[in-house]
């Protein structure tokens, strides 16, 4: 959530939330404000009758001590109690200012980084680099080749569960799992920590990462206090939930294989056939937790790193800046990486590389601790390093020649094989 000193400039806070498209910024800034003013006063009310009480009582003291004045003693008692309740009241009141506070700061999603290009949806996303785009004169599109090679079912999918929970088979299986081993010992050798994390996560969890109360409709409850996860982002962020790190432990890299569940509500059309949109997939992320001043240095090594990957797997891709209207909910800043889909003829988001400054780690309530035992905010940052789904879809397409299907080098110690054929039936 945003930081409560933002809104002493409510004017900025409210173009920077324009720009991302939020119609009613005015009215959730103002209630912020409104909220923030009583919470203060209630506040200043308390700190007031504290210290009264605290000077009653030591007058209390000092009058029992000097064996007189009986009767002040007992006048002020009378009034250290009255005090005692209303500080009581004031406690509760308190309370549940705070609590309002809390949730209309829920309600506002993170402002764009001052360097973020202004626009209103993906057409005005910036191209910041892109490979060439080779020509292959067989374009086949991956849900025709995967029904070919008998590696990829969703029809044996939609049996088991419904729509969009794809099963992989044979060498099929064999590639997925090659792509998640390469990709995790890619991050470890890379000074990311590995972690096998839970799948299924508290509300607190999703509160703390900004997926609460945005994308509930987007997730699958188990029940009223348990989701799913739609990205591994959510329980390695929340390790560091309510923590105070040491100065000498920045900066945090952490990575872990999980995978995805999104209901993905309201997809529909070409767009989602094939590996293109599902509702289980597997990802692997990685996520860093730095100091502020070092964040955007670190937004471009991590950008570079998902880079890399994708030019070790040999496929054609760029990257985009997102425009403030594209933002997703709790970033301040966010790189898009596509890869080309050759027998698609289009290019499909495989990474999303975010910056979130200090919204995530207020949420989280993270603070490190320097050497003087001193607080300071810290920024949090991830990334998708990667999501397979697209991955794979782009790396059938490209590689498909000659009836088979070729493997990237860097991926062959992993498959055991150089290509996929076709298996021959009698």
């Amino acid at each position: 959530m945003l930081d409560l000193d933002l809104f002493d400039k409510p004017e900025y806070v409210i173009k920077r939330l324009e720009y991302r498209n939020v119609k009613n910024a005015k009215e959730l800034v103002n209630k912020v404000s409104e909220l923030n003013a009583n919470r203060k006063q209630i506040q200043k009310d308390l700190d007031t009758i504290l210290s009264n009480i605290n000077a009653s009582t030591k007058d209390i003291e000092r009058l029992i001590s000097s064996s007189n004045n009986d009767d002040n003693v007992d006048v002020l008692k009378v009034k250290v109690r009255e005090q005692r309740e209303k500080s009581k009241s004031l406690k509760n009141e308190l309370q549940i200012v705070e609590n309002e506070l809390k949730k209309a700061l829920y309600d506002i999603p993170n402002i764009p980084n001052d360097n973020v290009p202004v626009g209103k949806n993906s057409n005005d996303n910036k191209v910041v680099f892109q490979t060439d785009i080779p020509k292959v004169e067989n374009k086949i599109p991956h849900y025709e080749l995967i029904k070919q090679f008998d590696i990829i079912d969703f029809e044996l999918g939609n049996k088991l569960m419904g729509a969009g929970f794809p099963v992989y088979k044979g060498d099929g299986a064999r590639l997925q799992r090659a792509l998640i081993n390469f990709f995790l010992d890619e991050a470890k050798e890379a000074g990311f920590k590995e972690h096998e994390l839970p799948i299924i996560c508290n509300e607190d969890s999703f509160y703390g990462t900004g997926q609460l109360p945005d994308k509930e409709n987007q997730m699958y409850h188990v029940d009223d206090k348990f989701y799913l996860i739609p990205t591994a982002e959510v329980p390695l962020t929340n390790i560091y939930r309510n923590c105070i790190v040491n100065e000498d432990d920045l900066p945090i890299k952490i990575t872990g294989y999980t995978p995805c569940f999104r209901r993905e509500a309201g997809s529909w059309g070409k767009d989602v056939r094939g590996l293109n949109r599902l509702h289980q997939f597997d990802k692997v992320e990685i996520v860093e937790i730095v100091k502020p001043e070092e964040s955007y240095k670190v937004l471009e090594e991590m950008r570079s790193y998902v880079e890399g990957l994708v030019q070790k797997l040999e496929l054609p891709y760029r990257v985009l800046t997102l425009c403030t209207g594209d933002l997703g909910f709790n970033s301040a800043f966010t790189y898009d990486i596509e890869v080309y889909s050759i027998g698609q003829d289009r290019w499909l988001e495989s990474s999303s590389i975010s910056n979130f400054e200090t919204y995530q780690s207020n949420r989280l309530n993270l603070r490190y601790k320097d050497k003087n035992n001193e607080k300071h905010q810290l920024h949090t940052l991830n990334g998708s390093a990667l999501a397979l789904p697209r991955i794979m879809a782009a790396l059938i397409e490209k590689n498909y020649c000659n009836n088979e299907i070729k493997i990237p080098n860097t991926l062959q110690k992993y498959t055991g094989f150089t290509a996929i054929k076709k298996q021959i039936t009698e």
